[in-house]
């Protein structure tokens, strides 16, 4: 009893361990961009009375500037130039280039970005990416008004906390985002109800008054490619005619501004908030998802310019035949300042944007009326922004940090100094040496981004080296419980020195974070390595002394030798991360490798079927190396449900003798909701790629087999004799949900990973033949020893946690952020329900990995949670690897798959924990007696 309740402690103290450490990533990486009590800086002259922005929400650069683009895919009735307006516009009378996104590459971000100039707080993705994680300004809110129409997951965020009647929305309702219905709609309704405002303002003297004033803004979120793009993909007719609708409803607003004001006064921005990857997905960093377009024209803009030399085209935009003309690209953040400029309003605080007409080196967008003068105080408004943000921030940090050292490129003497430099600018401009004023303010404007981020990195190391501290002391701390039960704690005079010390120590860092006001998150940050190596270093002295005596001459040779290959296979697991195929040598390697060098004939005598666990490690290594970009296949969805029914009669037969009755008629049921869900699934494709819409009766069928087929395990009151018995029963309960939810080859994959899974049990029991049958004929109690084999179970144990969730996708659980299959079920936008479903997927090999490992530890004798023990002293050495691995910096990417892969693998580790837990909950029943000797 005591055993269990020391592992549950330590389970429970690795889950909070690992949940808060996820959170010092971001901490370390990614602080809060907002800081508030800062001065906001305008021009206070205008180049045009209104603006209008268009962004095409999920629009990549290439397809839309692409001449020829989906021709070139081969589909039929493909136009030469999608969007010939927009084209026009950037031939003859605008500027164009493409506007780099920021990871993450999700909609609230980018127009954050767009419309506030700052890079969100990574923290909004826990409110779904609308609810305001804290309050940001905007050009929205800088205008004199801003008339806006489009989702409503967007727009509601810049009007909560804006100055109240200063934004106005209309939304349509979020049943109206239907993936399985022409998504056009929505931008043909954008369109729609600006017309009626424009109309209704020529009855209503108040809103025609409104709408005439200077700083005036109108907004357009046109959804409709997202939603196309996440339905059908980039590449499809869909989506090109989708770009046609936006392109027209450009051509249409244009022209019914033009009518409504007449005047000539209006500037244009159009863009993009993110791209898509060609199978339709977004959020993952890759290049495609962060290249939009931007086009610029109308009033207070340049025209083309001819092309640069050095040009300013790539291999990227080679194939747009645009060659001829000046490709300027942006950052994302960048267009907040340009419109403010537009519009002579005030920057928004908090933006980081640089404005493109700041390099005096290169052409910007603005056309202004009073020429070079006007990008000289452009540029000085822009370094006396980034520069305030930097003063704010200077200060707190002068204010509660203890020893600060100052950045030195602006907090130095004399001309090194940032009021000297501001004064230099102002010099200029007075004297009107409009060049140099641009210059000393890009200068200055690159000084204060880098001291904003020496800032924002100044406790980066303090958070690393607490981190290391964690980590290593987490394992040292766990591999207390693997060599022998923790003891009641009992004071000695050396132990007190040592808790003495912990004390102090933790008591130093706790004053520290107090005087310098560092964030609660930090007491718990350097609570727990104090307390794990508090309680290692009092416990490990009679542990070390008893080990040693009991190591041979050379032994510490091959302990060392065996401990650097463990941490080669943990790093081999790291790496496969990025390169799948590793995954795919580790199949082949335990597969064959270890048969042949570690079986006996004695433990091959005892296998009923001594290949079954090569063969099956052989199909389940073919599925990483499937490409990720996966289409739906209809075909590869019913194999997989006929290979579950397959797998699941041959099992019934051959694995489990007479069952009884009840049982086979529960294993029957389950069949035929395999069957029925392989109807539905059939029908239910039919009709979407026929663009029919899904028919109530199959979301509602679909529904009723999903969650019947889910809980009648739990429901289901039959009594199992064995665990293999109960082991087929969740393997069938998961089938539907791997037909429903399934693109292509997840059904394949599941049935050979849980094959692989049933002959791994078989193959360590054999191993262990002959310690189990003297386990069976003694009589005392056997308490868990450590072995170092155990240490090798624990490592494929992770494996295939890992290959669970890595199996046939890349940084997709088994194809599993496919959008495509939950439409059968869930045809309306609903991220977080779409987001259960996901992980209702990925759950799915887990439950058979938890029930299988339950069993090898019933199987072998051994107390619950005993190999997971030795796993869990393993897990950190991956952790630790991808979080000094988190980048900020380089290509979108990089920073994407970092951020991903550490918290992947974190959530993964914790997630083991509840593998282990569930799976001993669900077999409680059919655990066999002999545990009850070996606890």
């Amino acid at each position: 009893m005591a055993q269990n309740y020391n592992v549950a402690s330590l389970l429970l103290i690795g889950l909070v361990f690992h949940l808060v450490y996820i959170g010092s990533v971001f901490d370390c990486y990614f602080t809060s961009p907002v800081v508030h009590g800062m001065r906001s800086y305008g021009l206070g002259s205008a180049e045009s009375k209104r603006l209008v922005l268009i962004v095409g929400d999920g629009l990549r650069a290439d397809l839309l500037f692409q001449k020829n683009g989906f021709q070139r895919l081969g589909l039929p009735n493909a136009s030469e130039v999608v969007a010939p307006y927009l084209r026009s516009i950037v031939e003859t009378r605008g500027a164009f280039g493409v506007s780099h996104t920021r990871v993450p590459t999700e909609s609230r971000p980018g127009h954050v970005a767009i419309i506030g100039g700052m890079y969100e707080d990574v923290s909004a993705v826990t409110k779904g990416w609308k609810t305001n994680p804290v309050d940001f300004d905007s050009v929205f809110n800088k205008s004199q008004a801003t008339f806006s129409f489009g989702s409503p997951d967007i727009l509601p965020m810049f009007s909560r906390g804006a100055t109240p009647g200063k934004v106005m929305t209309w939304s349509y309702n979020e049943e109206a985002e239907d993936f399985t219905k022409d998504a056009t709609a929505l931008d043909i309704w954008v369109f729609d109800q600006l017309q009626h405002l424009l109309q209704n303002a020529t009855t209503n003297s108040t809103l025609n008054s409104q709408l005439r004033a200077p700083g005036t803004v109108f907004f357009l979120h046109l959804l409709g490619l997202d939603t196309t793009g996440h339905s059908y993909r980039p590449h499809s007719p869909e989506y090109m005619n989708n770009i046609k609708v936006v392109d027209d409803v450009v051509r249409r607003t244009e022209t019914l501004i033009q009518q409504f004001y007449q005047d000539g006064e209006t500037s244009y921005v159009f863009t993009a908030d993110h791209g898509m990857s060609v199978i339709g997905n977004h959020g993952d960093g890759h290049p495609d998802n962060t290249r939009t377009p931007l086009v610029a024209w109308g009033r207070g803009i340049r025209g083309p310019l001819p092309d640069s030399s050095p040009s300013s085209h790539d291999a990227y935009s080679e194939p747009w035949e645009l060659n001829h003309l000046l490709r300027r690209d942006v950052e994302q953040a960048d267009l907040a300042p340009l419109m403010a400029a537009l519009v002579g309003i005030d920057w928004p605080v908090n933006s980081v944007g640089v404005l493109p007409d700041v390099d005096p080196t290169r052409p910007g967008y603005l056309l202004p009326q009073e020429g070079n003068r006007t990008f000289a105080k452009a540029a000085q408004v822009n370094a006396k922004m980034i520069i305030e943000q930097y003063r704010i921030k200077h200060e707190l940090k002068k204010a509660h940090t203890v020893l600060y050292k100052p950045f030195a490129p602006l907090e130095g003497s004399g001309p090194s100094n940032r009021g000297a430099k501001l004064s230099d600018i102002d010099h200029a401009i007075s004297t009107e040496h409009w060049r140099l004023a641009r210059e000393l303010s890009a200068d200055l404007i690159n000084d204060g981004l880098a001291g904003l981020r020496y800032l924002q990195t100044y406790e980066r190391m303090l958070i690393k080296g607490m981190a290391t501290a964690a980590y290593i002391g987490w394992a040292a701390y766990a591999s207390l419980f693997i060599f022998r039960p923790l003891e009641t704690y009992v004071a000695r005079p050396g132990q007190i020195v040592v808790t003495s010390v912990a004390g102090l120590a933790l008591a130093a860092f706790w004053f520290l974070f107090a005087v310098q006001r560092s964030p609660w998150t930090y007491y718990l940050y350097i609570a727990f390595p104090c307390f794990f190596w508090h309680q290692f270093v009092a416990q490990v002295g009679p542990l070390l002394r008893g080990s040693a005596a009991r190591v041979q001459r050379g032994g510490w040779i091959r302990i060392v030798l065996y401990g650097a290959l463990v941490v080669g296979v943990l790093q081999s697991m790291v790496a496969a991360y990025v390169h799948r195929s590793i995954w795919s040598v580790g199949f082949l390697l335990i597969g064959t490798v270890w048969p042949l060098s570690a079986w006996t004939k004695e433990s091959r005598a005892r296998l009923s079927m001594p290949y079954l666990w090569t063969a099956s490690c052989l199909v389940t290594g073919i599925f990483p190396l499937l490409s990720v970009d996966k289409t739906e296949s209809l075909t590869a969805i019913l194999a997989g449900g006929l290979c579950i029914l397959v797998a699941g009669a041959l099992f019934a037969q051959t694995g489990l003798g007479n069952v009884g009755k009840p049982v086979s008629r529960l294993f029957v049921r389950q069949g035929i909701l395999v069957v029925l869900a392989m109807g539905i699934t059939a029908s239910s494709v039919y009709h979407l790629q026929a663009k029919l819409g899904l028919p109530l009766l199959n979301q509602v069928a679909g529904w009723i087999v999903l969650v019947a087929a889910s809980s009648l395990p739990f429901l289901s009151r039959v009594k199992h004799s064995t665990p293999r018995s109960k082991s087929l029963m969740y393997f069938l309960a998961f089938g539907p949900c791997f037909v429903f939810l399934s693109i292509s080859v997840e059904g394949l994959f599941y049935v050979a990973y849980s094959l692989t899974l049933v002959s791994w049990i078989a193959a360590e029991r054999s191993l262990r033949g002959g310690d189990l049958e003297r386990i069976k004929k003694s009589k005392s109690v056997v308490q868990y020893r450590f072995q170092p084999d155990d240490v090798r179970i624990a490592l494929f144990f992770l494996f295939f946690v890992q290959v669970g969730f890595f199996g046939t996708g890349n940084v997709a659980s088994i194809s599993s952020f496919y959008l495509s299959p939950v439409y059968r079920l869930i045809p309306v936008f609903s991220p977080f329900a779409m987001a259960l479903l996901l992980i209702f997927k990925i759950i799915a090999p887990y439950i058979i990995l938890a029930v299988t490992f339950v069993a090898l530890n019933d199987a072998l004798h051994l107390p619950p949670f005993s190999l997971f023990l030795v796993a869990l002293t393993l897990t950190d050495g991956m952790t630790l690897t991808f979080f000094f691995n988190v980048t900020d910096t380089g290509s979108w990417l990089e920073i994407g798959q970092t951020i991903t892969f550490f918290c992947v693998a974190s959530l993964l580790l914790l997630w083991s924990a509840g593998i282990c837990a569930g799976g001993e909950y669900l077999m409680a029943d059919v655990i066999s007696l002999n545990r009850k000797a070996v606890e």
